[in-house]
């Protein structure tokens, strides 16, 4: 017997955010995510997504106990820009219990239909930067604090429902840091500069903070993003919360822009790279800062120490992908990658279908490490 029970206290909202640690808790493949930014994630007052979202949660229960949790969300703002209308489950996560994993969904798909949803999609979040897909390859390789862990079993319960079928793959690739920048991209790189005067831009923080040079970041992500997936440009509320959430700590080296010298220096690029947080994350109690957590945070964003760095966010304007500004990130960054001792580079999510993306992998020793689905289901 399973019962699904809404959300509507704070204490049922903590219980929501708690189960995932406990779910993966000694597993060393999972990240445990911070535990105040899943928080601040699903409150109403605290996510800008809710001006144009709306969203549920659902707890499973068996015998008093949490056996499983869903978000039911929808995105009124990409449903618009799509001309479509799914309504989207994310942080769906349960024991290997099928009668759990199908009454969460059956949830989903009533709270959906009651709103006059016509298909269901996920594992999506509220919006493209929020973690989205299902893990169903490379369950054994450590995971990000910004993508899913699943058990393998996660994939096996939604594909034996009916009615399920693959939306949409992305695939993660793992790079080897060169001892030496590959002859392909400083070729590119001079040729770059010289043809197109496109020329690499290191940020000070108070342009980044100060003169709203972050904003222009994520006004060049819309603009790079906006045929993808699922995709909704976000509002000026968001851009905000990004640049706090993550422009304000960044270790500026780790960021490149590349701008147009002749269109009085435009922002036309850029490359957000963070240090792995993954194995410091796994040290803390459940994605806690106090009363140790924080530090094993402050060892990586200070002092670097892990071999890994995170590809978080790159983007290039379509007009200024023929000509290469791609290579000028990839340059800059492997040069300071470098300096930092990364031994590897682990690439956010990108579309399988994305060709054009995946393409700029095979000058690096490189391999696709994961694989995540985004499922749909007809209603």
């Amino acid at each position: 017997m399973v019962d699904i029970k809404k959300v509507t206290t704070k204490k049922e909202l903590r219980q929501f955010v708690q189960f995932y640690y406990d779910l993966y808790r000694g597993n060393d493949c999972a990240v445990p995510f911070l535990y105040f930014d899943e928080l601040a994630t699903l409150d109403r007052k605290k996510n800008p997504s809710f001006d144009y979202c709306e969203a549920d949660f659902f707890l499973a229960y068996q015998e008093g106990k949490v056996v499983g949790r869903v978000a039911a969300i929808i995105n009124r703002r990409a449903n618009e820009r799509w001309n479509s209308s799914p309504v989207r489950f994310g942080w769906f996560d349960f024991i290997d219990d099928p009668t759990v994993s199908a009454a969460l969904l059956k949830a989903v798909e009533e709270w959906g239909r009651e709103r006059g949803m016509t298909e269901m999609i996920g594992p999506m979040g509220f919006i493209d930067t929020d973690r989205e897909g299902m893990l169903v390859e490379g369950f054994d390789e450590l995971a990000s604090m910004y993508i899913n862990y699943n058990y393998p079993y996660y994939p096996q319960h939604i594909e034996r429902m009916e009615g399920f079928e693959k939306s949409n793959d992305w695939v993660e690739v793992k790079v080897r840091v060169p001892d030496v920048v590959p002859e392909k991209f400083a070729k590119v790189t001079e040729m770059v500069r010289r043809r197109y005067n496109l020329k690499v831009h290191k940020f000070t923080r108070h342009e980044l903070m100060k003169q709203g040079k972050a904003h222009e970041i994520f006004e060049v992500l819309n603009m790079t993003y906006q045929n993808l997936y699922g995709f909704c440009q976000l509002t000026d509320k968001q851009i905000d919360k990004l640049v706090n959430d993550y422009i304000g700590m960044a270790d500026l080296n780790l960021v490149t822009g590349i701008v147009d010298g002749n269109d009085n220096d435009k922002l036309v690029g850029f490359g957000i790279t963070f240090p792995s947080f993954s194995r410091a994350l796994q040290k803390t109690r459940d994605g806690r800062l106090f009363p140790f957590g924080w530090w094993h945070l402050v060892k990586i964003l200070k002092w670097h120490k892990t071999p890994i760095v995170d590809l978080l966010l790159i983007g290039v304007l379509p007009e200024y992908r023929a000509k290469g500004a791609n290579g000028l990130i990839f340059d800059d960054l492997i040069r300071q990658f470098q300096r930092y001792g990364f031994e590897w580079a682990d690439t956010g999510p990108m579309m399988e279908t994305n060709d054009g993306v995946l393409s700029q992998w095979q000058y690096l020793e490189s391999e696709v490490h994961r694989r995540h689905r985004c499922y749909k289901k007809m209603l």
